[in-house]
Order: C-alpha cells, then sequence, then structure tokens
C-alpha cells in the first residue's frame, strides 16, 4: 500500500488565498478509476483565467487551489474498461474534466456549454473534492476528456491550444469565417489573438489584425503573417475600413467599445467575443440593425472539436508562442502576466523543475 500511496502523491503549486501568491503543495490524486486515465504532467499553459482563479476576481475560489487547464503529459497507467489509450500516449486535458453527457449540449459534442459541466480547476468534482489543476505533476481524469496530442506537436507548444487554441478556432469554425479569401479581424495580438490569427491563416483567411497599440505591427505582419494592421485608435484608419471585413474575432478581455468594430462588418457581418470583460458592453443597436450584423459570443469547445483543432494544427504546423519557465519562476511570470509583459503564453516545465 505504500508504493500505491507514493504514486497517488502529488506535488503542486497553490494558491493559499487571495493574495495570488503560489507555493509548493501537496495533496493525493484520487485511484485511477475503471475509466480514467493517469498521466505524468510534463508541461501547463498559464492562462489570464489561472489568475483571475488564484485572485479570486470571480469570487468563486475555494482555497487552497491549485491553477492549469492547459495540461499536457504522458499516460502512466489506465482504468481496465479504457479503450482509446496506452501508457505511454501523449496526452492532454483542457478547461473541463466532468459534464452530464446526456443534455442536448452534451449530446452534440459542446460539453463545454453542458450546464453540469466540471471545470479543471476551482470546481469539484462527482467525489465531493475540490478539482486541481496541471500545476502539479500528475494527472487523473475521465478519458472522455482526455485528448490525444498528435506526434508532430510538440507537447510544450501544444499545451496552450486546449484552452487559446480551441477558444479561437471554434468561433472561425462555427461562424464559418474559415473560407479561404474572406477577411476576417482579430482584435488583440496577446495569447488568444496570436493563436487565432495562426488558424485563420491556415483557412486561407485574409487577416487584419487590429490593436490599440502601434507597437505590435511589426509582429503581426511580419512574424505571424497578417495581411494588414489597424490602430482602432486611428479615426483615418478606422475611417478607411468601415464595411470591409466578414468576421471579427474579439480577444480582448479589457473594457473597450464594440460600436467601432460593427462599422468595420459588411452587411450580414459577425462580431464574435472571446474575451470576458467584466463590464457590460454598450451595442449601438442602429449599427447592429443597419446590415443585419451578428454580435455574438463563443468559449471553448467540446472535446471532439478540440481533438481536429489540435489535428488541424499537427497538419498547419501551429503551436501557441511561448516562454517556458520553471516551476520556481511561476509568482515572477504570474506578476508579468498581470502585466501584459509575454509574448504570449507563459509554460511551465513541470517535468523538469516541479519536484
Amino acid at each position: 500500500s505504500s508504493e500505491k500511496e507514493r504514486t497517488l502523491k502529488t506535488i503542486g503549486w497553490a494558491a493559499q488565498d487571495s493574495s495570488g501568491y503560489l507555493s509548493p503543495f501537496y495533496f493525493s490524486r484520487r485511484a485511477t478509476g475503471v475509466k480514467d486515465v493517469r498521466f505524468k504532467v510534463l508541461y501547463c499553459g498559464i492562462c489570464h483565467s489561472d489568475l483571475h482563479i488564484i485572485k479570486n476576481e470571480l469570487g468563486s475560489t475555494q482555497y487552497p487551489t491549485v491553477p492549469g487547464h492547459e495540461i499536457v503529459g504522458v499516460v502512466t497507467e489506465i482504468g481496465s474498461q479504457v479503450n482509446d489509450f496506452r501508457p505511454g500516449d501523449r496526452v492532454g486535458v483542457g478547461c473541463f474534466v466532468g459534464s452530464c453527457r446526456s443534455c442536448r449540449n452534451c449530446r452534440n459534442d459542446l460539453e463545454n456549454y453542458c450546464p453540469e459541466s466540471i471545470f479543471t480547476i476551482a470546481a469539484v468534482y462527482y467525489d465531493g473534492k475540490p478539482t486541481f489543476g496541471g500545476f502539479s505533476d500528475t494527472m487523473v481524469a475521465d478519458e472522455h476528456f482526455v485528448i490525444r496530442i498528435p506526434d508532430k506537436l510538440p507537447l510544450e507548444g501544444a499545451a496552450p491550444l486546449l484552452c487559446a487554441g480551441i477558444t479561437t478556432y471554434s468561433p472561425l469554425r462555427h461562424f464559418k469565417l474559415d473560407k479561404p479569401g474572406m477577411k476576417v479581424g482579430i482584435v488583440g495580438l496577446g495569447g488568444l489573438g496570436h493563436v487565432a490569427v495562426k488558424f485563420a491563416k491556415a483557412f486561407g483567411v485574409e487577416v487584419t489584425v487590429i490593436s490599440t497599440s502601434e507597437k505590435k505591427k511589426e509582429e503581426a505582419l511580419s512574424r505571424l503573417g497578417a495581411d494588414s494592421f489597424l490602430i482602432s485608435k486611428d479615426q483615418d484608419q478606422m475611417q478607411a475600413a468601415i464595411g470591409t471585413m466578414d468576421g471579427i474575432i474579439d480577444t480582448v478581455s479589457a473594457s473597450h467599445p464594440v460600436g467601432p468594430l460593427l462599422s468595420l462588418l459588411k452587411s450580414d457581418g459577425k462580431l464574435v467575443v472571446l474575451g470576458a470583460s467584466e463590464k457590460p458592453f454598450e451595442v449601438p443597436v442602429f449599427d447592429l440593425i443597419m446590415g443585419r450584423k451578428t454580435f455574438a459570443g463563443s468559449g471553448a469547445g467540446g472535446l471532439k472539436e478540440t481533438q481536429e483543432m489540435l489535428d488541424f494544427a499537427a497538419e498547419h504546423n501551429i503551436t501557441a508562442d511561448i516562454e517556458v519557465i520553471s516551476a520556481d519562476y511561476l509568482n515572477v511570470a504570474m506578476d508579468r502576466l498581470a502585466k501584459g509583459d509575454v509574448r504570449y503564453r507563459f509554460v511551465i516545465d513541470v517535468g523538469n523543475t516541479m519536484k
């Protein structure tokens, strides 16, 4: 039994209170159930929502909390009824570890919209225990919520695709903004935005990056391959672009006006919001009506679509642009993330530095 206890013992990094300070934390993962996959975590991406959770900015965090929902690694053990995975497989877990599996959303592979979905972090699992995320050296999840990482993708660059990747891929597909020759704007060039540019370009779309900062121009055009760059504060540039876009993916979570963005759309154009702004939007209704435009939202994606996204990413060589860090750099990384000082995603080297 001591051997079993040793395998269940997990080291993670947790926040103990809303100061957001992270420190080493030992806990036990559940034993591998019949439908469970256990894996050694090798890398875990850091998402902005991890920052919200550790500081209790959404008001629902129970402490201690272990963040991390862009988790990748290698399978070490499977339950007796697991069919799709074997020890040694490269796998990942994204935003969800549970859902009811029977509602209309679940039946349509939209587990992310299930009213009973269980988040990978800061939620309560079926056993009544808190869900602890990937800032830890092992992970256990029901096989339905485990994703296969294609061999062509480096694990560290693939990790952020489990959140930032699917969150941008899903609306491009669902709102049919994935057809060659279409003109699509991407607002914001951060963790989500830079991946959105890569997916849109891979679909053959003509991409305009829309930003408040002139500093991002070189990056957007030269390195990420956007076709054009628009400074949203520049009235002349915005005026010249009115009515030119089929769709806009808005990745900015800070409060900002959406009226100017709606005016950039053609008739029947779609503005899709991905960033969770704390303040409600003021939507100029006239802009919506005159042009039969759509103002929509989108969040993550289901498991089937997440697998499709990763396979597409492998085919087109798409990974997130990352800065790999050691576990003991976590608090510095969180401070830098709060200031927006990262291009574009921190990824923790769990396998080598979380001991």
